[in-house]
């Protein structure tokens, strides 16, 4: 089968370029290992790349920022088989204060934004924004600008969860039911703050399994099920007093660097199957660790 993976940093000169090529990289080793072609975009525009290339591909999947992911999706499910999330979902997880408003409200736990006046300690954000650029603490007397929102700081260890959803599509009315998503690693965040407040990634380790890790998983499922969200998903959640989720990326996430060197099953086949409503029930460790960095760089240990 043909395979379009449209990954949009690492064709262009962007901060995220490195991450971009390194997730690519093995989303398409493990495509071809499978014997299929994969196609991927140029370096012209991005969105036309996608309307050009995906008709002639059996499946795609688009990698890109969160406030950009929505408009590439839509483009490629007008003419191809999605493997990720659809357009809807992605547009819902790229709205952190929408995405917050739903899982509250289904009982999750997740950052409780706060008013300029709030006098704890509070983190400011982009409502839109990847990973943990423009993420920081708040000064005194700061107020975010309309852009951005402001939350509580929580206390905790940083983790995030890789996960599949999957759904069965009908062919007549587009009627889809969900079937449980895929619980692949969870892994655990380097995240450190600078002296001037600022939030920095710094890769991370996996597959680790901390003392909540079945309320972990749960709640990852949960989350899931709640946006819709299908395909490769990484969530991002601080574990404390409670297990917050603080941010869902409907798409791979530099976890998957890692992720595919410690299971046992190929992660494309993982995604074939689940887009066609045949999902694995789990899947295997194969006795290694990963620890990777933001760059892209793994190291594989038993």
């Amino acid at each position: 089968m043909k395979v379009l993976i449209a990954e949009y940093a690492g064709s262009r000169d962007s901060i995220l370029a490195l991450e971009g090529k390194a997730m690519m990289s093995v989303l398409q080793e493990s495509f071809e290992r499978l014997g299929h072609t994969v196609f991927l975009p140029g370096s012209g525009d991005f969105n036309a790349e996608i309307a050009h290339l995906a008709p002639q591909c059996d499946y795609g999947l688009v990698i890109a920022p969160d406030d950009l992911l929505a408009g590439f999706t839509h483009t490629l499910e007008l003419v191809t088989h999605n493997i990720g999330s659809d357009s809807t979902s992605v547009a819902v997880c790229a709205n952190k204060r929408l995405t917050s408003k739903i899982l509250s409200g289904a009982g999750i736990n997740v950052p409780q934004e706060v008013t300029f006046d709030y006098t704890g300690k509070c983190v400011i954000k982009p409502i839109k924004g990847v990973g943990s650029i423009g993420v920081r603490i708040a000064k005194g007397g700061t107020v975010p600008k309309k852009n951005e929102m402001m939350v509580e700081f929580l206390e905790g260890e940083h983790y995030s969860v890789s996960i599949v959803g999957s759904r069965v599509v009908g062919e007549v009315c587009g009627f889809y039911s969900g079937l449980p998503p895929v619980f692949l690693t969870i892994n655990r965040q380097h995240v450190m703050i600078g002296e001037n407040g600022v939030f920095t990634y710094h890769g991370g380790e996996t597959p680790v399994h901390p003392e909540r890790e079945d309320e972990i998983i749960e709640v990852a499922k949960k989350t899931i099920e709640l946006l819709g969200c299908q395909g490769y998903v990484g969530i991002d959640i601080i574990v404390g007093k409670k297990i917050w989720v603080v941010d869902v990326n409907p798409r791979p996430t530099m976890s998957i660097v890692g992720v595919v060197g410690v299971i046992e099953e190929e992660i494309a086949d993982i995604l074939l199957k689940a887009t066609v409503g045949i999902p694995p029930k789990n899947v295997h460790y194969n006795g290694r660790k990963a620890m990777f960095d933001e760059f892209g760089e793994v190291t594989f240990f038993s």
